[in-house]
C-alpha cells in the first residue's frame, strides 16, 4: 500500500515539474510601439519635486499585447521598433532578447490582440 501511495505522489511531482518547465519556454514577439509615461516623483530639496519619465513598450504576440516597462529608471535603455523580440514570463517579469541583448522588464498590462492585428 505505501508502495502505491508513493508511486503516486512521485507520478504526481514528476508531472507538475514536467508542466511548470514547459511553461518556460521562450514566445516571439515585436515590439510595436514605445511611449513615455509618468512613473513617480523624485524629491529635490524639501519642497521641490521632479517627475519621473519612464519608456513604455508594447510587445505584441499573435494573441497577446504587453505593455511593460524596466523596473529601474538608471536602466533604461531605448529599443528599436519593429524589432523581432524572444521572451520568457515569469509572474510579473518579462525577460526579454532584443539583437542579441537581453533585459528585464516589469509587465504593466496585457491585452488580448484582435483577430485581423498583425503581430
Amino acid at each position: 500500500m505505501k508502495k502505491r501511495f508513493l508511486l503516486a505522489v512521485a507520478g504526481v511531482v514528476v508531472t507538475t515539474c514536467t508542466l511548470a518547465g514547459a511553461g518556460a519556454a521562450p514566445q516571439s514577439g515585436k515590439i510595436v510601439s514605445e511611449s513615455s509615461v509618468d512613473c513617480g516623483t523624485k524629491k529635490q530639496g524639501r519642497k521641490e519635486q521632479m517627475d519621473l519619465m519612464c519608456q513604455e513598450y508594447v510587445v505584441r504576440t499573435t494573441t497577446t499585447e504587453y505593455h511593460i516597462r524596466q523596473p529601474k529608471q538608471k536602466d533604461q535603455a531605448m529599443l528599436p521598433l519593429n524589432s523581432p523580440v524572444e521572451f520568457t514570463m515569469n509572474k510579473d517579469k518579462m525577460k526579454l532578447k532584443v539583437q542579441g541583448k537581453s533585459y528585464e522588464f516589469l509587465v504593466v498590462s496585457e491585452a488580448a490582440v484582435a483577430p485581423d492585428a498583425k503581430p
